[in-house]
């Protein structure tokens, strides 16, 4: 047939209206009865997808919109109509009153129908609800005569529409339709995917339900909805003026039911499911979605319709349309269950639920054993592989000829910066070597100097070595002597300044040879060979060097800081500049702290300790690609460890200076400072890494090959988001991901250096003041760290610490009056500070999102 034929033929078939076509209902109503009729779309959004149908906007809030839709139908189509499918209504989960309902669903319904009027109309079916009727109690039915209930604001304008309807319908035949909750095969159902998505994740909120495990609803498949409304245009001729409509399956699943089939087709395995009150869940519901700032899917009203029960009486659709349902939800589960299992994240995605959590068991999922052909392919790239690695180590065999330098330079020190026979010793250094009991000067002077000498034979041997790639170890070997040279001259209290500057320069720099320029042996081939560097379920890869050159600029300012304060402990300058603080006689602050009892406590100089660390953090910082996550393991739980915990201890350490010797330290300060920075921008790496080792442990790989050696992980993507080169302000932006600053954080940050000075500010003495020192900088700690998303919910530790402030002032002693219930203010602001989660980015982290709390 021609194009003109087929214009023809379209123009003989009759005429059918559905509003809110382009919807999930709305478009499998337009493609059933596109079979046999002209079929109009009235929506306000054009459909996603191409559909056999006019589609003409609409705005039900609007008289002119209206007007002029319907004017559009005549004129194309002229003045009669077959049906009109009144699908369009508001609707949202807020459970609250909302003037939309009665400006789209009620209103919106008065203005289509008295639009309707001028012209000639067989059949006006409203989409309502079963809803509308009052709930009943297992082992009763619900029919068309069962009393109306408009409890909640979405049921009353239902109601209220079928008031309207029946009032002003006139001659226009009418079906009030009241379907149960409407699913498919994949579910597309909001209630039903979330119940399938809490036991699928195992979350704690499965296992309970706040009404009687009896009582459940009826479902209608979406085929079954369709056909019906099929046979509605059909038969119009033949029924009532007026029809109320209930349509579902009598086969009803008891929400208990429901639970076991679920539990049993996700996991194999009987899901217990614990009736709880309703004021308890409510509570729930409460603090998730009001006072902790989770866009919760349960809410209060939810709660209250819990014990609702409504198993359908279907006489009248048998009788008036001859239909039966041909599906129920206790057959279509297994189907469900299988889609959800088959593509996890393309389910969730579908039930617009978020996908990131379940990415990487999508990927687990698709993952099939590869075909001959694809054996062979891997095969080529494998050697493709191999020669570029080759080529790879040709071109930074300068590495390793700049280590061999490097320790010939170092092997010759000793003899340039005499360190055999050194005579001329500061008095500083002759101080400290008697205040610490350590050897002569001249006697460690030298054992540096037999040190620098052997450690420049190695590291020259091991770079010859290292020209071989069959002697991949030597890269390893020369690293231990770079780490070595690190910590020699605080072990051995260089008497020399330039020794120590000597060691730490050439010691930094044999690692970077050996390990960060060249390839870093023992890698996996197939992590190498994957170019992916975003982790399943991510926004963003977490290891990028735009996101770590915050960590390596902060790692800097601390170790140039703790670089000076060593210098000092060592004797190798006579005082350290300190702005604030004055120590004890002519010492001030800093100087105090750095040679105090707590400082000589250590074997070797404390700040050269902290210098070594900020050393790893920065040249960990730059080691590894974007990649390193899951080809480097080993190296981020390091890394990880060095900022984290150890920075954790080395800021308390910092903080509790004023309790235990009795005074601060600015560039201490300022240091720990750098270092608490540091540890919200390690921890989205921290958590990539471990759930690359969660899957490649569930893959059945051996732990600790992946842990040293890496892998490929299935799922993973690439990240285009800008990187160096762009502009400053993109930059920037690539660099804070992961990481952000809600109010109620910085304002919790704030109070806790607030607590930090209530000594000053009230005059309060210790224990008092003490306590609330230490408080005020374990909150600090925790809400900057908090910032981090993946760390969010480590607040909820800040709430410990308010309820520790509210009751300190009865059980400690040095308080006034003021300080006492200031202390209990802030306790209180505290804990409801720390409640709210706070606006959080649009960044994804896998299965963690589900934490991000």
């Amino acid at each position: 047939m021609t194009a003109p034929d087929e214009r023809a033929a379209d123009a003989r078939k009759e005429v059918v209206i559905v509003t809110g076509s382009s919807g999930f209902i709305g478009s499998a109503i337009v493609e059933r009865l596109a079979e046999h009729y002209a079929v109009v779309g009235l929506d306000r959004d054009s459909p996603r997808q191409p559909q056999p149908a006019e589609h003409i906007s609409i705005d039900l809030t609007s008289h002119e919109s209206v007007r002029e839709a319907l004017g559009r139908v005549r004129a194309a189509h002229g003045a009669r109509i077959a049906s009109v499918i009144h699908l369009a209504a508001y609707f949202d989960l807020s459970g609250e009153p909302n003037p939309l309902y009665e400006a789209v669903t009620v209103r919106g319904t008065a203005r289509l129908l008295r639009e309707l009027k001028s012209l000639q109309v067989d059949q006006f079916v409203f989409s309502s609800t079963m809803l509308v009727h009052r709930a009943g109690k297992p082992g009763e039915r619900v029919d068309e005569e069962r009393p109306l209930d408009p409890k909640l604001p979405y049921r009353a304008s239902k109601v209220e529409t079928e008031a309207l309807i029946r009032d002003r319908h006139g001659d226009i035949p009418v079906v009030l339709l009241r379907p149960a909750g409407v699913y498919d095969d994949r579910c597309h159902n909001a209630f039903l995917a979330r119940q399938i998505a809490r036991i699928y994740e195992r979350s704690p909120k499965g296992h309970v339900y706040p009404g009687d495990l009896r009582t459940g609803q009826s479902f209608l498949h979406l085929d079954d909805l369709v056909e019906a409304v099929a046979l509605l245009v059909e038969r119009r001729a033949n029924l009532p003026a007026e029809l109320p409509l209930l349509l579902g399956e009598p086969d009803v699943m008891s929400f208990g039911e429901l639970q076991q089939a679920i539990g049993r087709l996700i996991h194999g395995e009987e899901w217990q499911t614990w009736e709880i009150p309703a004021a308890l869940a409510k509570a729930g519901a409460w603090i998730e979605n009001d006072v902790l700032g989770e866009d919760s899917f349960i809410r209060p009203w939810m709660v209250d319709i819990a014990g609702d029960h409504y198993a359908l009486d279907i006489t009248r659709a048998r009788t008036a349309l001859g239909w039966e349902p041909k599906h129920s939800l206790r057959e279509a589960l297994p189907k469900m269950i299988a889609a959800l299992k088959d593509d996890p994240a393309g389910w969730y995605r579908a039930n617009k639920l978020n996908a990131a959590k379940v990415a990487a068991l999508s990927a687990e999922a698709e993952r099939e054993p590869p075909s001959p052909e694809e054996a062979a392919e891997h095969e080529r790239m494998m050697h493709r592989h191999m020669v570029e690695m080759g080529q790879m180590h040709r071109r930074t065999l300068w590495a390793h000829f700049a280590a061999i330098a490097l320790g010939l330079w170092l092997a010759t020190s000793p003899f340039v910066l005499d360190a055999f026979g050194a005579d001329t010793i500061r008095d500083a250094v002759l101080r400290i070597t008697e205040e610490r009991g350590l050897w002569s000067p001249a006697l460690r002077s030298a054992l540096l100097g037999w040190s620098d000498l052997l450690s420049g034979l190695l590291i020259a041997a091991f770079g010859a070595l290292s020209l071989s790639r069959r002697h991949a170890w030597a890269q390893w070997a020369n690293t231990a002597v770079g780490i070595w040279l690190l910590f020699a001259p605080l072990i051995l209290w260089s008497p020399s300044a330039a020794a120590y500057l000597n060691d730490t320069l050439v010691g930094s720099l044999v690692i970077v040879f050996a390990i960060l320029i060249p390839m870093m042996p023992g890698i996996s081939m197939a992590g190498m060979m994957n170019p992916a560097d975003t982790p399943p379920g991510w926004t963003y890869c977490p290891s990028t060097y735009l996101q770590r050159l915050p960590i390596i600029a902060l790692g800097l300012v601390g170790f140039l800081i703790s670089r000076t304060l060593t210098a000092y402990q060592l004797g190798h300058i006579d005082g350290v500049w300190d702005p604030f603080f004055s120590g004890k006689g002519a010492l001030n602050g800093t100087e105090f702290i750095i040679i105090s009892d707590v400082s000589k406590a250590w074997p070797i100089p404390d700040a050269g300790l902290g210098a070594v660390s900020y050393m790893f953090e920065i040249l960990m910082g730059i080691m590894g690609s974007r990649k390193r996550w899951r080809t480097m393991p080993w190296m981020v739980t390091m890394f990880g460890i060095v900022v984290v915990p150890l920075g954790v201890v080395s800021i308390t350490f910092i903080v509790i200076q004023p309790i235990v010797i009795g005074t601060w330290c600015t560039l201490c300060l300022a240091a720990a400072l750098a270092m608490l920075v540091m540890i919200p921008y390690s921890l989205d790496e921290l958590v990539a890494m471990g759930q690359f080792l969660v899957q490649g442990r569930r893959e059945g790989q051996p732990f600790w090959r992946i842990f040293f050696q890496g892998g490929a992980m299935a799922g993973s993507g690439s990240d285009d988001k800008p990187d160096f080169g762009a502009s400053v302000p993109e930059m920037a932006a690539s660099a804070a991901r992961g990481v952000t600053v809600p109010w109620t954080l910085l304002a919790s940050a704030l109070l806790g250096v607030w607590l930090m000075f209530t000594r000053a500010i009230f005059g309060t003495a210790p224990p008092m003041a003490d306590s609330d020192h230490l408080i005020g900088a374990l909150v600090v700690t925790v809400a900057v760290i908090a910032m981090a998303e993946v760390a969010r919910p480590l607040r909820f530790v800040n709430v410990l610490f308010g309820a520790w402030l509210i009751v300190a002032p009865w059980l400690l002693g040095g308080e006034t009056t003021v300080a006492s219930w200031a202390s209990v203010i802030v306790g209180i602001a505290l804990i409801g500070l720390s409640l709210p989660r706070g606006k959080r980015s649009d960044e994804h982290y896998g299965g963690w999102d589900r934490y991000v709390v």
